[in-house]
């Protein structure tokens, strides 16, 4: 078993980890405090190739692999989650279906644009009365003509307002057991009848953005539709299961700073004449943070690893999802135990840690939700 990274995935985590030191990292506190979306920055990671890492050179990607993916999504969460989670839903979520599912004309006229990094892409899925229950879409698509007419609402939806194309689901019929037939639809930023708002006020993650999408009678020509018209639901839990090692990936980078925080501050605060790092008490807390984020890490990778190597990854998906985003959490959570009270203050960073940390243990699927997946790959 070889856990050693090719040159070429150690050249990318090296360029997107300074990239994120450098660029992202001095500007984390001010767009968690503002709730800033930093479009600049994504223009400058789409012409450094990064939001295009595990898509084939022939649609405009760097020809990466999802492990390589999964390591970008780490150095930009260790950064700032906010920046890290619209990089995961722009690649995981906004590109990947269309590349997973969709036609040579869609990959051309939708993929090419996003692997480039020319454009930002979106995923709409979740609605008010939808989450953990994606069957119970309400959002409605019909045929007229030559053009399917869709209405519902979508919330709490990544990089809408920034996407150049947002593919959302609908219900298009029922099938012989009277369920509903979920379809998805790629539609066009700009199309008419689609209404976007941004007006979310977030606990975490705030440099994502994240809208409401309200469609009513959006029209978009058949040849939108995204795969097969009666696989939708079961295209987007492949593209979830994906996606959840992206999250976990997050999940890690946010981990792996809050102890680099952690550990920096026990070294040089002192009490009681010595360092307090020089406590057993902190030392065990160190060693549990440390320990959770290196297993959490190896999670993500033995996920993305049979992933690509085209293996069953669901049951590994969750795993990693579950782990890493409740470490992520723990983690945090110890590293503003440590740092006392100066760890409630904003301009010591792992408070924002802690509020990034909890909703990725919301989004991409709960951990109840994981959990359950988990026991269903057990045959319960």
């Amino acid at each position: 078993m070889d856990f050693s990274l090719t040159k070429e995935q150690e050249m990318t985590q090296k360029m997107v980890r300074d990239f994120a030191q450098e660029v992202i990292a001095p500007r984390a506190i001010e767009l968690d405090k503002n709730s800033e979306f930093p479009k600049d920055i994504f223009d400058e990671m789409g012409k450094l190739g990064i939001l295009g890492i595990p898509f084939p050179e022939k649609y405009g990607g760097a020809g990466g692999d999802t492990l390589t993916y999964a390591l970008a999504v780490e150095e930009i969460g260790r950064v700032c989650g906010g920046t890290g989670l619209s990089y995961a839903a722009a690649v995981s979520l906004g590109a990947s279906p269309i590349y997973y599912f969709g036609t040579e004309e869609q990959k051309q006229e939708y993929l090419v644009p996003l692997a480039k990094g020319e454009a930002l892409g979106s995923f709409g899925l979740t609605e008010p009365n939808a989450g953990s229950d994606a069957g119970g879409t309400q959002t409605r698509a019909e045929v007229d003509g030559d053009e399917y007419v869709i209405n519902g609402e979508k919330s709490w939806i990544t990089n809408a307002e920034y996407a150049r194309n947002i593919t959302v689901t609908a219900v298009t019929g029922k099938d012989d057991n009277g369920k509903n037939i979920i379809s998805a639809f790629i539609v066009p930023q700009g199309t008419k009848g689609m209404k976007i708002n941004s007006n979310y006020d977030k606990m975490g993650v705030r440099a994502s953005n994240t809208s409401e999408i309200v469609l009513e009678d959006v029209r978009v020509p058949k040849e939108n539709i995204l795969g097969d018209q009666d696989k939708g639901f079961n295209q987007f839990l492949y593209t979830l299961d994906g996606g959840r090692i992206s999250i976990a990936a997050l999940a890690v980078g946010i981990a792996q700073a809050s102890l680099d925080k952690a550990l920096a501050y026990a070294k040089e605060r002192k009490q009681f004449g010595r360092s307090i790092s020089k406590f057993q008490a902190i030392q065990f807390k160190l060693a549990d943070m440390a320990m959770e984020v290196d297993l959490a890490r190896n999670m993500v990778m033995k996920a993305a690893w049979l992933k690509d190597q085209g293996k069953p990854f669901k049951k590994e998906s969750a795993y990693a999802k579950l782990f890493a985003s409740e470490t992520a959490f723990r983690s945090a959570n110890q590293a503003i135990q440590i740092h006392g009270g100066y760890g409630y203050m904003r301009e010591y960073e792992v408070e924002r840690y802690l509020r990034d940390a909890k909703l990725l243990e919301i989004g991409e699927g709960t951990s109840e939700i994981q959990r359950l997946v988990i026991s269903r790959e057990l045959g319960c």
